[in-house]
Formats: C-alpha cells, sequence, structure tokens
C-alpha cells in the first residue's frame, strides 16, 4: 500500500461525501433514510468547514478520511471498497500522532467500530441515549 495522507481542502468535499456515503451505507443500516440525508446535507455544509480533515489517498484516490476536535476523534470513515485493507489503521495512527486524541464517541448500533476502536485500545467510558445531533440513536463514549 503506498497511501499518502494530506489535509482536506473545500474541492476535496464532494470525494470526502462520496466516501463517507459508501461507508455509512455499508456500516450504518439502523440510520433512517431522512437522517442519512441529513447528515449528507449537514457534514459538508457545517462540519468539515470546521474541522481540521485529512484525506488518506492511495493512487491519487481518496480512500477515507478523519478529523479530530479537542482530542476527540470527530470522525473516520474509509471507503466501503477499501474497508479491511489498512487505511483506517494507517489514518487512525497518523491522527493519534498528530493530534494526542484520547476518546472517540460511537454508534452502538455499529460493533464493526466499537470492535475497531477497541482494537486500538479503546475503553467504553460511558452511554448516550442520543447522538450529538440530539438524534435517537445511542452513543458510546470510549477513551484510551
Amino acid at each position: 500500500m503506498s497511501h499518502y495522507i494530506r489535509e482536506a481542502h473545500a474541492e476535496d468535499y464532494p470525494r470526502i461525501m462520496e466516501v463517507w456515503e459508501s461507508a455509512v451505507l455499508a456500516t450504518h443500516d439502523f440510520l433512517a433514510k431522512e437522517d442519512f440525508m441529513y447528515f449528507k446535507e449537514v457534514i459538508p455544509r457545517d462540519y468539515l468547514p470546521n474541522l481540521e480533515v485529512y484525506l488518506i489517498e492511495d493512487g491519487n484516490e481518496i480512500k477515507g478520511f478523519a478529523a479530530v476536535a479537542e482530542g476527540n476523534l470527530e470522525m473516520l470513515f474509509i471507503h466501503d471498497n477499501a474497508r479491511g485493507k489498512g487505511y483506517g489503521k494507517k489514518l487512525y495512527t497518523f491522527m493519534k500522532e498528530k493530534t494526542g486524541l484520547t476518546k472517540v464517541d460511537v454508534n452502538e448500533q455499529n460493533p464493526q467500530a466499537i470492535g475497531f476502536y477497541e482494537k486500538m485500545g479503546f475503553r467504553q467510558t460511558g452511554r448516550s441515549e442520543k447522538d450529538g445531533s440530539g438524534k435517537e440513536y445511542p452513543i458510546i463514549h470510549m477513551s484510551l
């Protein structure tokens, strides 16, 4: 794998959202269609411009992206066709070294993500009934 990690720019947002959509359709089967559409609209408008987002590329193709704010891994998504190939671990390791992140919030209904973060050394520290947008998706709070 000859990957490259770089900071994202506004012109990357359409491809970032393609990665997001692919990843969410593969791993978030619990997400209601209207909530999927809500997040698809607000992420590029309200989230990405306010976060330091990094991309992992291979052969000039974006395979995934991640962002950290205040020590919390806010997002880490890998395109469905690139899952299981080490991109998530490489991107996580880069973000950990760059930012010193210590926390992540994970949808309770996404056991694959919970397992991934447990492999990275995270442990559950709490639970919330609703996500950060106030939607009815329970969140597992994890810390290193």
